[in-house]
């Protein structure tokens, strides 16, 4: 199996989607459509990512965790610069039976200051 891919979601968002059976937030305040992917990360990148995109106020989020082999859409590593570090994209909606698994986000106990 390859890598899970993992997703920051603000929970009522998430909730709504599993009732629509796509998910098609690309970040925090942006969609799919205006966008034009779903931002995700390798869990080692999850972290970093949480502080860019929302800083301290990062409750009431969600982690997705997405099986890259359950997606119907393609993923591409993609870096903002080049040479930088790379991120899984989505580029079309998250099918929501591509989510094995719903984490309650938790910031690093040393990221609290």
């Amino acid at each position: 199996m390859t890598e899970l891919l993992l997703h920051l979601a603000e929970e009522p968002l998430w909730e709504a989607a599993r009732g629509k059976g796509t998910y098609e937030m690309s970040t925090r305040g942006r969609t799919l459509q205006e966008e034009g992917f779903i931002h995700c990360s390798l869990p080692h990148q999850l972290a970093g990512v949480a502080r860019m995109l929302y800083g301290a106020d990062d409750r009431g989020l969600v982690v997705l965790v997405i099986d890259p082999g359950r997606l119907t859409v393609p993923v591409r590593y993609e870096a903002m610069a080049p040479g930088g570090e790379e991120f899984p994209h989505l580029y079309g909606p998250l099918p929501v039976d591509a989510v094995v698994d719903v984490r309650p986000w938790q910031r690093e106990e040393d990221e609290t200051q």
